[in-house]
């Protein structure tokens, strides 16, 4: 049957084989549980065999989306045997869960369902035996769960995308504010440089300031000198102890008037 599947799809046959290989380890887990008996080993056991089934579960929806896929390029028997071939796997399964169900109650444990999901309805009260249930009713049972399961992995897609989302938008915001961080910073940098050159242009105005008002005391004492020696002067023409001024000396009496005068 494995070289069938591999004519219809590789990855139905791989999915197949590796749901085959989980019942045989199912098989020889449960014949191994019954010789165990400590107590705890045996819970231990059963647990491992719980995890098994899990992974059994997932394999026959995940065979069951294949199935699903090609449906519209196999031909109606091929749709058929694929079919039951989905239905003898739930069958098994259930098979199992049943044995297992009978072990937690003989160790007193509360079963962990293994069809549990977002609704009650699939609780251990409603856990049909593989013997009781027809074919119709494991196909519907197995949908049902498979549809709440995909339902399941469309709302963990939307919350990832969701988180995607906001990180995205955290991202762009540390962007803007890190360009925002480096534009204040070399505004910094330029109000730095300017009040630098503001400071050196204060110092040298200063040094400047300072010499124009030695050079002005230097000029107003010359000035107060001058008109000093020129009051002296007018106040007492005859004093010798003082030079004249050029341009300020009183006028040289000539020859000639002092002749004219005598003559007068």
């Amino acid at each position: 049957m494995d070289d069938n599947l591999s004519s219809i799809s590789e990855e139905l046959a791989d999915t197949e084989g590796k749901i085959n290989d989980i019942f045989r380890a199912l098989s020889n887990g449960f014949q191994k549980l019954e010789k165990i008996k400590d107590t705890n080993r045996k819970s231990r056991q059963l647990e491992e065999l719980t995890d098994k089934m899990r992974d059994c579960k997932r394999l026959i929806k995940e065979f069951d989306r294949e199935v699903k896929d090609l449906e519209g390029v196999n031909d109606s028997n091929t749709n058929k045997m694929l079919s039951e071939k989905k239905q003898s796997m739930i069958k098994e399964l259930n098979s199992y869960v049943a044995l297992k169900k009978q072990h937690a109650s003989n160790l007193g444990n509360k079963r962990i369902d293994l069809f549990d999901g977002p609704s009650e309805n699939y609780g251990e009260d409603n856990v049909l035996l593989a013997s009781n249930m027809t074919n119709q009713q494991l196909i519907d049972s197995g949908n049902r769960m498979m549809d709440e399961t995909d339902e399941a992995i469309e709302r963990s897609k939307k919350v990832v995308q969701e988180t995607v989302n906001v990180g995205t938008e955290t991202a762009a915001a540390l962007k803007a504010q890190t360009e925002q961080m480096s534009r204040i910073v070399n505004e910094l940098d330029s109000i730095h440089f300017s009040l630098k050159k503001a400071s050196k242009l204060v110092k040298e105005l200063g040094r400047q300031i300072a010499t124009d008002k030695c050079i002005m005391a230097l000029l107003f004492i010359i000035v107060i000198g001058v008109i000093a020696i020129i009051i002296v002067k007018l106040v007492n023409p005859n004093n010798k102890d003082i030079q004249d001024i050029p341009g300020l000396a009183p006028p040289v009496q000539t020859q000639s008037r002092r002749l004219l005068w005598n003559s007068s």
